[in-house]
């Protein structure tokens, strides 16, 4: 049955997800993916089983120290068993042993299998101005 309470359980579910991440409980991010899951952002586009899925998480060279969200988080049922959830999301990271703040816009696709809801699809994108202006350029590219 489609309505509030499931997108009230996916959004639950995102929340899980992310806080899977922070604790470093590998397992219980996995079990929350589909097999494969789609994820795209910054990097590009990857379709992710779960044994790649796991090896990513293990071999990360960030870690996640603090998350919020957005209030303002948007879900919308599209049928009894797919939902989308969208957020804005602040994100304290530790990359290459320094401290790093970014705001993100994230959304997933849920999809409920046997019962269960799982991630089919994962999308980033860090805030910012559209065309890029805001980021530095490397000196290889401004030299170009």
């Amino acid at each position: 049955m489609a309505g509030p309470e499931a997108a009230r359980e996916v959004v639950q579910l995102e929340k899980q997800y992310w806080q899977a991440i922070k604790d470093k409980d590998f397992e219980t991010a996995i079990s929350l993916a589909d097999d494969p899951c789609i994820v795209t952002g910054p990097q590009g586009v990857q379709r992710i089983d779960k044994a790649t899925f796991r090896q990513m998480m293990r071999d990360a060279e960030h870690t996640l120290r603090e998350f919020d969200f957005d209030e303002a988080m948007q879900t919308r049922m599209l049928g009894d068993d797919v939902a989308v959830v969208a957020y804005k999301v602040r994100e304290k990271l530790t990359v290459d042993g320094k401290p790093v703040a970014v705001e993100a816009a994230h959304s997933s696709t849920w999809m409920r299998r046997n019962g269960r809801w799982l991630c089919a699809l994962h999308s980033e994108s860090i805030a910012g101005d559209p065309f890029g202006r805001d980021r530095k350029r490397s000196s290889k590219r401004a030299a170009a």
